[in-house]
């Protein structure tokens, strides 16, 4: 599913280089669950944005599902993380006037779906993480546990072939938090979803089949 070949990535504030990954090489198989652990600084992150096409290498290349998008334009870009990747982030990012099948239909807006048919994956997407009786709900009536699943279920709406989750967990407590990270094995298990998982959190990281850990931008 992924394959990072040689991958550098140097930030500039100002005249100052600053270099986050260096030389990185990573093969994540199809139907892999993985987690990346590492201390704050690491390049966790910026390993994860560089996977899900929202920032480009400094150097090397970049395989997704056999598709090199380090050489996609933008346009192509975006177009194909609205096609393969869905985001799950440590803050929900719900927006609050929408209930949430609306949230989750957001992702298809930018498709050329009818609104009847979007409606009908939200729905499912929201039956999938266990909400249909939420549907209509809004953010302020969740508990963040149910915001978080609602955003998992923004996340597979279009249904994706990755899911890139950055500290899915980071802001629910110990019962939220594993019934987030049950659905996220479920859908690694049953809907067969490649997720990579950046976490600080060792009961989470346990979930994976893999972890693996970043030291000062190199795998170690």
């Amino acid at each position: 599913m992924i394959k990072l070949s040689a991958i550098d990535k140097t930030y500039y504030r100002g005249d100052e280089a600053v270099k986050v990954l260096h030389g990185l090489s990573l093969d994540i198989p199809t139907g892999s669950f993985e987690a990346l652990m590492g201390p704050s600084g690491s390049g966790k992150s910026t390993l994860l944005n560089l996977m899900a096409g929202l920032d480009r290498p400094s150097g090397g290349s970049i395989e997704i599902a056999g598709q090199r998008i380090d050489q996609l334009s933008e346009s192509q870009l975006a177009r194909w993380r609205a096609d393969n990747v869905g985001f799950i982030f440590q803050s929900y990012n719900l927006l609050p006037v929408l209930s949430a099948v609306e949230n989750v239909e957001l992702p298809l807006l930018l498709t050329a779906v009818p609104a009847r048919e979007r409606r009908r994956r939200a729905e499912t997407a929201l039956r999938i993480v266990g909400l249909s009786e939420r549907m209509h709900h809004y953010p302020r009536q969740l508990s963040g546990g149910q915001e978080q699943r609602v955003a998992i279920a923004r996340a597979i709406v279009n249904d994706p072939k990755l899911l890139v989750c950055d500290e899915p967990t980071g802001d629910l407590d110990r019962n939220s938090a594993d019934e987030v990270l049950r659905l996220l094995e479920t859908l690694n298990k049953e809907l067969h979803k490649t997720i990579v998982m950046v976490t600080h959190d060792p009961v989470a990281a346990e979930r994976a089949g893999i972890v693996r850990r970043l030291e000062k931008g190199a795998l170690a």
